[in-house]
């Protein structure tokens, strides 16, 4: 009699449990559902406003004032000339910092004052990036308002601290046993980096850049503030070439009275904007899948 009145208790406790996981299980995914549809109807929007728009001529012409004639070319180059000087400075910047900072620093209070240091620049708003690039580059080392090389350094620190983050708790999900199994076959130090932790380590490096490069691509902010321009005629044909981007001339269409160029040209802009990053974003997971 006293164990039956003892089970009753942790009967209804189980019960209790049960009811919060599935509730907790039912909230979970009406939140998922609910990000996945508002996100597939803003998509449906955008890609019903660019049809008619969106064709080979949209592609290949430069801007016009005549939404019918209007061009993404220059645009279109341009940001992928930024986002490919981007990926040139920031994947060995960061992964060198990642591997200096997790495999050859001390854990001294400098170490842990720059890593404090990082963590916040993760953080900062990217008009302020955009204001240290137009103070360094553009002020102190005089490489020329909206160039592609200022473009390209000024959101190359934007992303760099995120980058170096990921990088880091990649190197850091490594098992040591690894690592001690290395030293212990007479591997030197950079031997060991080299042929065990970075190939390990590689698809969650290559999954933070992935993620930090489809941040870049639309920026805008900083762009401004070194004064890129929002429309440009011609394809850049060097470093130090006048660029725009596609965030820059998709904003600038925006601000045109006419209903043309705010719905079906901005849209086609966007829907183009969107397929160039999932094609940045495949060709980099493609390599990431190798080393995997």
């Amino acid at each position: 009699m006293a164990a039956d009145t003892q089970d009753a208790p942790d009967a209804g406790f189980g019960q209790v449990s049960r009811t919060k996981d599935v509730a907790f299980r039912l909230l979970a995914l009406a939140a998922t559902l609910l990000g996945i549809v508002s996100l597939a109807v803003l998509l449906a929007n955008v890609a019903v406003d660019a049809v008619g728009w969106l064709d080979w001529q949209f592609l290949t012409n430069p801007p016009h004032p005549d939404p019918y004639a209007a061009g993404y070319f220059p645009a279109l180059v341009g940001s992928i000339a930024i986002m490919l000087l981007i990926a040139l400075i920031t994947f060995p910047l960061g992964v060198g910092a990642a591997v200096y900072l997790e495999e050859y620093a001390d854990d001294g209070y400098l170490t842990k004052f720059i890593q404090l240091n990082i963590a916040n620049l993760a953080g900062v708003p990217s008009v302020v990036y955009g204001l240290l690039g137009l103070g360094l580059f553009v002020g102190l080392l005089n490489l020329g308002y909206g160039t592609v090389l200022v473009a390209g350094f000024t959101v190359s620190l934007l992303i760099l601290p995120i980058v170096i983050i990921s990088a880091q708790e990649a190197i850091r999900s490594v098992p040591d046993s690894q690592r001690q199994a290395s030293y212990g076959m007479g591997a030197t130090k950079w031997q060991t980096i080299r042929n065990v932790v970075l190939p390990r380590a590689m698809p969650g490096i290559m999954t933070g850049t992935i993620l930090a490069l489809g941040r870049a691509i639309g920026e805008t902010a900083p762009l401004i503030m070194i004064a890129a321009p929002t429309t440009v005629f011609g394809i850049p044909n060097g470093l130090f070439s006048k660029v725009s981007a596609m965030p820059l001339q998709i904003y600038n269409w925006a601000s045109y009275p006419e209903t043309e160029f705010q719905y079906g040209v901005v849209a086609a802009g966007v829907v183009t904007l969107l397929v160039v990053l999932l094609t940045i974003n495949s060709i980099a997971i493609v390599i990431r899948n190798r080393y995997q």
